[in-house]
């Protein structure tokens, strides 16, 4: 209508100004500066991130040298062998011949098979990981002739002080890429008593490494907060050749344990040996016919284990004896006595199918238990024991042979670069 009254006109907006536009381009231009500085410090930083993957040279490789290294035989891993003073390795072997031959020789059998392996890292340039030959547990020191390990932290901490001052590679991961042996009772935390073992804990410099070690059990213990494998204790490799194939040996002998067997048991320290264990075996079968126990030491012991249905490993002061590995070796079936033990290699071993593990508290019961077995399985039992490829895989040849104990260790770390490639990845999902 005529009467109503008009809107007012319209203004177009007005165009921007220069000074409006170089603010916008300023703000604009100051963000892409932070975000690049902010992508170059990350790319930069000589800190790496707390969950940096172990340094994998293969990763950044063409794929054909994994596959050529996996046709030949052999885990891709490439592993470099520093080359030490003697006074590390070489000396204490020369001193006495028992160092590479006990019950903690891996450190040398270890050391010896990578010297002769061809896959290894010729230069530290080209390796996955460092491998730290030290022998500390060559030290024939002690009254009873085991070895002593008063000496093991100050031979280990001069070997890494080496290696910081003098070489690259360890500075580079903090020793996170580097490979130690520890085959004593309770690994790196050198000593054979369990409480003060775990007083002592794993030296601080060894923490971020990994540590090849023979002891291991199912959840939380100090002795094993570190990146770790479980491996077998050594047991010469001729063990398994001097005596006739476990099938074609007559088995005379029901169940079967020569060693420490204390009739009180808690010893001169205030400790109880073997948690009580083997008392209790000896109180229970020491005059039952069956069971052949005996006390005394007796150099042909292995010809007796050879001829038996089933051999007791009971834990001694720590849970691992040797006496699983020439159970396993002389086709005894081993007979675990040593709650919450991990073993080595379980993913090739397969131990519920060539042992039995009965609880420590269930010794009264041992008997009724190895009946059973008899009366049921024990065919299938032996025929997966009996395996060769099972008896190779707990044995450190020298030199190292496919599928034996060395070539184990080498497969397990391959896995363990795998898996840490793989946490690293994912936490930047």
């Amino acid at each position: 209508m005529r009467g109503d009254p008009k809107p007012p006109p319209r203004k177009s907006p007005a165009a921007p100004t220069l000074a409006g536009r170089l603010r916008k381009h300023s703000t604009s231009l100051l963000l892409l500066l932070l975000w690049f500085a902010l992508s170059l410090y990350l790319f930069i930083s000589p800190t790496p991130p707390a969950a940096a993957p172990l340094r994998r040279s293969a990763f950044l490789r063409s794929k054909a040298r994994a596959l050529s290294a996996t046709t030949a035989g052999a885990p891709p891993v490439r592993i470099y062998v520093y080359d030490l003073p003697a006074r590390f390795n070489r000396d204490w072997v020369a001193a006495d011949a028992r160092c590479a031959r006990h019950l903690f020789a891996a450190e040398v059998a270890v050391h010896e098979a990578l010297l002769a392996y061809a896959g290894r890292a010729a230069r530290p340039d080209d390796a996955d990981l460092f491998f730290v030959p030290v022998y500390v547990s060559c030290n024939f020191s002690t009254p009873n002739g085991f070895p002593s390990l008063s000496h093991a932290r100050g031979l280990l901490a001069d070997a890494v002080h080496l290696l910081r001052t003098q070489m690259p590679y360890w500075n580079r991961s903090a020793g996170a890429d580097h490979v130690f042996v520890a085959s004593h009772d309770f690994g790196a935390c050198f000593h054979p008593m369990e409480d003060v073992a775990i007083a002592d804990g794993i030296p601080e410099f060894l923490k971020r490494s990994i540590l090849l070690q023979t002891f291991g059990v199912q959840g939380h213990h100090v002795c094993q907060e570190v990146e770790h494998v479980v491996i077998p204790p050594h047991v010469p490799p001729e063990v398994s050749h001097e005596l006739p194939e476990p099938e074609k040996v007559r088995r005379d002998i029901f169940a079967f344990f020569r060693g420490k067997m204390e009739v009180h048991p808690k010893n001169i320290s205030g400790r109880f040996y073997s948690k009580k264990v083997r008392t209790e075996l000896l109180q229970h079968y020491g005059r039952n016919r069956k069971f052949y126990l005996k006390r005394k030491r007796f150099d042909n012991y292995q010809s007796e284990m050879a001829r038996s249905l089933f051999c007791l490993c009971p834990l001694g002061w720590a849970p691992w004896s040797p006496r699983l590995v020439e159970s396993v070796l002389l086709g005894c079936i081993p007979v675990i006595i040593a709650d919450n033990i991990r073993l080595p290699f379980p993913s090739v071993l397969r131990w519920p199918e060539i042992s039995l593990q009965v609880a420590e508290k269930d010794i009264a019961s041992l008997e009724t238990v190895l009946d059973h077995v008899v009366a049921t399985n024990l065919t299938r039992i032996q025929k997966n024991l009996w395996d060769p490829m099972k008896r190779k895989a707990l044995v450190f040849n020298r030199p190292m042979e496919v599928g034996d104990a060395t070539w184990q260790v080498l497969r397990e770390l391959e896995i363990l670069l795998d898996q840490s490639q793989r946490r690293y990845v994912g936490s930047w999902r």
